[in-house]
């Protein structure tokens, strides 16, 4: 059976920094404490991991947004906010990974446990503690934290059909496909509809995949030349 392209569009967006603290020192003995605002926390990666046991790109036709958590504002007495985990999407082994937009191929994924960010995190924001000055000991500001990268994604991994569907033309074979996947095949009521393989995934019970491949109607006498 021949090689076809599974592809899939995806969004991935990755986790905002937060925001830093403004704070002071308040104690009994210390009229005048300093500034005590810690930093924010930064935003989460999304980052794709290859997995050797995935063989389609179905997974991304049920679920094509993908977004990590934020992180932590800044705290007082000088404490960061907690960075956010990063956002782990697994992807079978032999992914390419485009721009949407542009079209540039960002990675190959090929070895198994291969990690590539795809979206990064933003920067959390600074509090008052690092705006103190000798002049101005006290500052009463803080920085906001950075917007997590956020970009649309078309994957594309090339696979082998377990499944052929073979005979005439105006048979049902595409009308097969788009019933048992979730391929939308060009279905007509005349000869030669599909000129080209159409490919759709089928899931089981299991949550197993396999790939079906609507092939180009047979022409009678064709072996005779």
């Amino acid at each position: 059976m021949s090689m076809f392209l599974d592809t899939a569009k995806i969004k991935v967006k990755a986790g905002n920094g937060c925001a830093g603290m403004v704070a002071f020192r308040r104690e009994k003995y210390v009229p005048n404490g300093g500034p005590w605002g810690g930093d924010g926390g930064r935003g989460g990666n999304v980052v794709f991991v290859v997995d050797e046991g995935l063989r389609t790109l179905m997974d991304f036709r049920y679920n094509r947004h993908f977004k990590a958590d934020s992180g932590e504002k800044g705290m007082t007495k000088g404490m960061h906010g907690r960075g956010a985990e990063d956002l782990r999407v697994r992807v079978p082994q032999g992914t390419t990974v485009r721009d949407a937009e542009t079209g540039k191929v960002l990675t190959d994924l090929i070895e198994h446990g291969q990690e590539f960010i795809v979206a990064h995190g933003g920067r959390g924001g600074r509090g008052n503690i690092r705006f103190a000055t000798p002049k101005n000991p006290a500052p009463e500001i803080s920085e906001n934290g950075e917007p997590g990268q956020e970009r649309e994604l078309q994957l594309e991994l090339k696979i082998l059909a377990d499944v052929g569907l073979v005979g005439f033309p105006s048979v049902g074979k595409s009308t097969l496909l788009s019933v048992i996947t979730s391929a939308k095949p060009k279905i007509g009521a005349y000869h030669f509809t599909t000129i080209v393989p159409n490919l759709g995934m089928v899931r089981t019970q299991s949550g197993e995949s396999f790939a079906v491949a609507d092939l180009p109607g047979l022409i009678e006498g064709a072996s005779q030349g």
